[in-house]
């Protein structure tokens, strides 16, 4: 086994607020200058929706990620061919137009205007050219279904629901919708790191987070065309690529990244996972329909004595070996199968997760059918869920909901008493789960502290360039 250590993160989508703490954090630490204004490396999306930028789940209009035409995996976005012809001009990167052009008042305009009947306004004026301009788009335009069907029906998972599910979303009675934080994926197979001409892009072999070297990078942004959640931005004012780095200056000392301290859902989860690298290529080129199977296979178990021990003989440290055994992002993922990655079909293998949310639960009439009733009738469709974060299969996030569903159960039994025992253990056993992992669930998912949450293994920077030699530039 080559057996390496990833901090991978979890982000509990039922808890989620949409309250966009996570992006000011970000913000205001490591975009808020000259050239980065349209970057946001954390981001709250509205789904059904667009995104940001609009429509980046759309890979026949952006074409990133990796593809297996001919049984082969390789780039979608290019060839060695393409890259050197589109070099200067890459027709698949997103436009300014898909993001939106930032901008600000002149507020002067305020406090100088003289006095009048009418109340001064402050024009907004582009960031860019400096002219007055009107908005048409913002970083998150359709916040909350604003405008909706409109931008929700436009959303590409949108095909995956049937016409009757399409009609029904939107009635009155069903409207529905949750919030999708997103930040870098840190892919255990990233597109971006392949694509990159110059080798300015890299995967820190100390914790597998995946970074930009600004000194070698030429902006050629095949980078960004190659990323198919379009988390690598373009920097207009400094002439390079950026991207979110994991906020690796607090890792380094032991410190959540900005957007999980800030996080007040308490939604967000970090921790070290232990993969086997040799498996890399296996994982990412399996069938669809196996996709997330081979993947929890790629991860393995840290308590295992044989895991242990290969750890070790790849130069693994004690301590790291220990975060991982502690790792709350191995619980939900790998222990529990709660998490699952977003768009595993892009075969980037993200080591960002996510517990899929719950939602109300309607009958045929519109009406309410209860607390816990059939998942299959939940407001949010199963197919829509399955098309974000399962490629399409159904069954893995049926297994999530229904294990939060039984934990819901066990947890009001606990506290309202309104639940019978008989019921209860009914609803356990058919979500494979027993009142010890329910438990367990509930604390962690509620009641932990942040050193529960936040599983950060210390710095061990003596490792980084042996691993990056043995690595290379990509895995």
């Amino acid at each position: 086994m080559d057996v390496r250590a990833q901090i991978a993160t979890v982000f509990h989508l039922d808890k989620c607020l949409g309250c966009h703490t996570c992006s000011v954090a970000c913000k205001n630490i490591w975009t808020d200058r000259k050239g980065a204004e349209y970057m946001w490396w954390n981001n709250v999306e509205t789904k059904p929706g667009t995104g940001y930028p609009t429509l980046w789940e759309d890979q026949e209009k952006y074409r990133g990620g990796w593809e297996k035409p001919n049984g082969e995996l390789r780039l979608r976005s290019q060839s060695r061919t393409s890259a050197l012809l589109n070099i200067f001009h890459n027709p698949s990167l997103p436009s300014l137009d898909d993001y939106y052009e930032p901008w600000t008042y002149d507020y002067q305009k305020l406090t100088d205007a003289p006095p009048g009947d009418d109340q001064p306004t402050a024009r907004p004026i582009s960031m860019i050219t400096g002219r007055y301009m009107d908005i048409e788009a913002g970083p998150n335009w359709d916040d909350d279904l604003a405008g909706s069907p409109v931008y929700a029906s436009q959303d590409p998972n949108w095909a995956a629901l049937t016409p009757e599910q399409s009609q029904q979303l939107f009635a009155f009675e069903r409207l529905v919708f949750f919030h999708l934080p997103r930040t870098c994926n840190h892919c255990l197979n990233p597109a971006c790191v392949a694509a990159c001409p110059s080798g300015a892009l890299h995967k820190r072999g100390e914790d597998g987070l995946v970074l930009i070297d600004q000194d070698h990078c030429r902006g050629w942004r095949h980078c960004v065309a190659a990323c198919p959640y379009k988390k690598t931005y373009f920097n207009w004012e400094a002439g390079r690529s950026e991207k979110c780095i994991l906020c690796f200056p607090r890792l380094e000392t032991a410190q959540a990244p900005a957007c999980f301290h800030s996080c007040p859902g308490r939604i967000r989860f970090v921790g070290v996972l232990l993969y086997d690298a040799g498996r890399i290529l296996e994982a990412a080129s399996a069938p669809q329909e196996q996709l997330i199977d081979r993947y929890r296979d790629l991860i393995l178990d840290p308590s295992e004595p044989e895991v242990v021990r290969a750890a070790r003989a790849c130069g693994i440290p004690a301590d790291v070996i220990e975060a991982a055994q502690r790792s709350p992002v191995f619980s939900f993922v790998k222990l529990w199968r709660l998490a699952l990655p977003l768009h595993i079909e892009f075969r980037t293998l993200p080591t960002l997760f996510y517990v899929p949310p719950l939602s109300p639960v309607v009958d045929g009439s519109g009406a309410e059918a209860g607390l816990f009733s059939d998942i299959e009738h939940f407001r949010i469709p199963l197919r829509y869920l399955a098309s974000l974060f399962a490629a399409r299969n159904e069954e893995p996030v049926r297994y999530s909901l229904r294990k939060q569903q039984a934990v819901r159960q066990f947890r009001r039994a606990a506290t309202a008493g309104d639940i019978a025992v008989e019921t209860v253990a009914s609803a356990l056993a058919a979500a494979d789960c027993n009142p010890d992992e329910a438990g367990a669930i509930y604390r962690l998912t509620t009641l932990s502290a942040a050193g529960e949450r936040f599983v950060i293994p210390p710095l061990h920077r003596e490792l980084t360039t042996a691993a990056r030699e043995s690595m290379g530039t990509t895995t």
